[in-house]
Order: structure tokens, then sequence, then C-alpha cells
């Protein structure tokens, strides 16, 4: 059992393309104020890109988080899942959702059970993903108002094996029915994004439900880049 007066334990985790890198702002942050960070790299993009195969799926970021939490013994823990790292934290709940004391989605697709990201993209041209070879996927562009912090981040994004947007995700329960309490943010001012889009379909249960929080930042997708200081602010009102 977890000391009350400890600060929980967060773990972050990020999207597709992109790596633990992208909280590089926000974990000084929440380490300042007392909590322990992790932020594990999924496998075979980002920092673990080496191990890219045609294997890796859902199944196996969800088990990169998994582990973390597990072979780390973390227990009420914040479980943030960072737009495609929604559907890895969703999937995950089956394993350590006792572990969890508060579930953070950030611009992030929360998935039903049995659905995929490409279930959930289906009908929205817009967000057509371009292939790089048979099981890999171009970066998505994304846009931020920095020019150099453009270049770092681009130079940094990595290709995504198809089989982690294909594969199903696999919950016993809904997302609302678990008893731990939960958050939705959504990044207000992406130019680019329809009103009806996942991450709005998202946003906008939350903000009409009892069970959840939910927090609007004004600012486009990547928000970890962006506003690191607003995603700190709301995660350490948690406590």
């Amino acid at each position: 059992m977890a000391d009350p007066s400890t600060p929980s334990p967060i773990v972050l985790v990020h999207g597709a393309w992109g790596g633990s890198y992208g909280f590089r702002k926000v974990r000084p942050l929440l380490s300042k104020a007392g909590h322990e960070v992790f932020s594990p790299s999924l496998t075979g993009i980002g920092e673990r890109s080496h191990l890219t195969s045609p294997q890796v799926n859902l199944t196996t970021h969800i088990t990169d988080v998994v582990n973390t939490v597990l072979y780390e013994d973390l227990s009420d823990i914040v479980l943030l899942g960072f737009s495609y790292g929604g559907m890895v934290v969703s999937g995950a709940l089956d394993h350590i959702g006792d572990r969890v004391k508060h579930l953070v989605y950030l611009d992030a697709f929360v998935p039903s059970d049995g659905e995929s990201v490409t279930d959930r993209m289906a009908g929205q041209t817009d967000r057509t993903i371009q292939l790089a070879g048979e099981w890999l996927m171009e970066p998505r562009p994304r846009q931020l108002a920095d020019p150099e912090e453009q270049a770092w981040s681009e130079a940094r994004r990595s290709l995504q094996p198809i089989g982690t947007f294909n594969e199903a995700v696999s919950m016993t329960r809904p997302i609302d029915d678990w008893p731990f309490s939960r958050s939705y943010i959504k990044a207000t001012a992406d130019p680019d994004e329809p009103a009806d889009s996942f991450f709005w379909q998202a946003a906008n249960h939350a903000k009409d439900s009892s069970a959840w929080a939910y927090h609007e930042i004004p600012t486009h997708h990547l928000v970890p880049f962006s506003h690191p200081a607003e995603i700190a602010e709301i995660l350490l009102a948690l406590d």
C-alpha cells in the first residue's frame, strides 16, 4: 500500500511516431514537485526505433507500459496516454488497472473493446496515413510555432509499424466503469482538426460525463512540446 503522503508516481505514454523525448519538458516540472516520473519508450519507434519489425503491434506497446509498472512495482499511479498512447494505456488496464489512481488522456484516442486506431480513423479522409513500405507508416506532419522546435521534432519522428494501428484493443470493461478517476485534456487550437475528429468525440464525451474531469489547452496537437507547464499544472492538481 502506497503512503498517502507520498506524491503519486506518474507514467507518461507517448504517441505514434514519437518517443519518450516528447515529455522532456514535462518531466522536470513533475519531478521538482516530488513525483517519480516514468516515460517508457515504446518498442520500434522513438528511442527504440532500432527494434522495429513487422511483429511490433499494439500488444507490444501495451507490454512495454505494463512491464514498466510491474517491474518498478508502482502503485497508485497517475497514468497518462498522449494521442496514440490512449490506445496503449486503455489496453494496459486489464493488467495494471488496480494500480491506477487517476487515468489521463491527453488529446488521445479513448477506444472501446475491439476497436483499433484504423477503426477509429475510418471515414476521416484528412487523416489518411501514408505507407513507407509493406508494414511501416510515414509520420503524420505536425506543426509547431517555433521553427527550431519544429526541426528538432521532425528529426526525431520515426516510422511506425502498421500493426500498432491495425490491432484491436482488448478491454474487459469500458473506461468509465473502472473505479479510478479519469480526465481528458483537449488541445483546442489545431487548425487542421475537424469538429468531429476522434479526439473531439472523446473530448465531448468527457465534457458531458460526470465520470470525467475535462480540461482544454489552446494549442495544437503536440501539447507536450508547446505547453508543458499547463500539462504539469493539471497533473499536479490531481494530488
